[in-house]
């Protein structure tokens, strides 16, 4: 078996890890959002990075919640790729002096984080239901559905003129 997956034997084992990735994932974005909320220059990015910030603290106290019910610890394991996520938003965004661009580059890096979110919440969703865990499921399929608002406002801010005035 691989490094990380040593302790991996059932389908709960399997959840519990994916659990402990996102909650590493969720915990991880969150201390990062700061950072992209001080560089942002358009008005609506930023309160839209804010009010994500604050439904991330929603969601690590769910993940918690399902830690709870599931009967397990809540612990976060290091997560590799949300890791790099966030590295490859610090470099794309480090060097950017022209606001709009700048914007751009914020969107395209939280969204990133979106995409990885949404495809850990959808499998983890669907695990706990096939483990008749539907009070889990619920409050992951909660998760979920904030996760594609913001992704779904992050586009629409990009295409209601954030890549507009980058691309000027």
């Amino acid at each position: 078996m691989g490094l990380f997956s040593k302790d991996i034997k059932t389908m709960d084992d399997l959840f519990i890890h994916q659990l402990q990735d996102i909650y590493y994932a969720e915990k991880t974005s969150y201390k990062s959002l700061p950072k992209l909320i001080a560089k942002a220059t358009d008005p609506a990015l930023k309160l839209s990075l804010e009010t994500h910030r604050r439904e991330t603290e929603g969601h690590i106290a769910r993940l918690e919640q399902v830690f709870k019910q599931h009967g397990a610890e809540a612990k976060a394991i290091n997560c590799p790729a949300i890791d790099g996520i966030i590295e490859e938003a610090n470099e794309l965004t480090g060097d950017v002096q022209n606001g709009p661009v700048l914007d751009a580059a914020i969107i395209a890096a939280a969204q990133a984080v979106e995409h990885y979110e949404i495809t850990r919440y959808g499998t983890l969703t669907a695990w706990a239901k096939q483990l008749g865990r539907v009070d889990c499921a619920a409050l992951l399929q909660q998760n979920l559905d904030e996760e594609f608002a913001a992704d779904g406002k992050l586009s629409m801010l990009a295409e209601g003129g954030v890549n507009r005035r980058a691309a000027a």
